[in-house]
């Protein structure tokens, strides 16, 4: 019984370590194809590295969340660091102005990538 209690508590100890990690986001904002004005394209968001695992990841229009937003299933990498891509279809304009904003424990305020068409 004493054994079972010493694996037990070694367990939730290793646990409680894993949970101390904290790791800051990357965050990766580009298009599925090379942007070209009025052609349809995706707007992606990667964001890497980060744990915990709870995270906001939202894509703006000029300031505003956009439509049809899809995200990928929570992974993890061999670091035990968690990833997760966002995207959403879009048409770029010369006007518009497109970026990610990602809120995560790690971060006093939220983390906004924009997009920039030429990258």
């Amino acid at each position: 019984m004493a054994r079972g209690l010493s694996v037990l508590l070694l367990v939730l100890l290793g646990l409680a370590g894993l949970e101390a990690i904290t790791r800051n986001p990357k965050v990766h904002v580009y298009s599925r194809h090379p942007a070209e004005a009025g052609k349809p394209n995706v707007l992606n968001c990667y964001v890497e590295g980060f744990h915990p695992p709870n995270i906001e990841i939202t894509l703006k229009k000029n300031g505003e969340n956009m439509n049809n937003v899809q995200m990928s299933d929570l992974s993890f990498s061999d670091d035990w660091t968690f990833e997760r891509l966002v995207h959403a279809p879009f048409t770029p304009k010369g006007e518009d102005s497109y970026e990610c904003e990602v809120m995560h424990t790690t971060l006093d305020t939220p983390k906004k990538v924009r997009w920039d068409p030429d990258n």
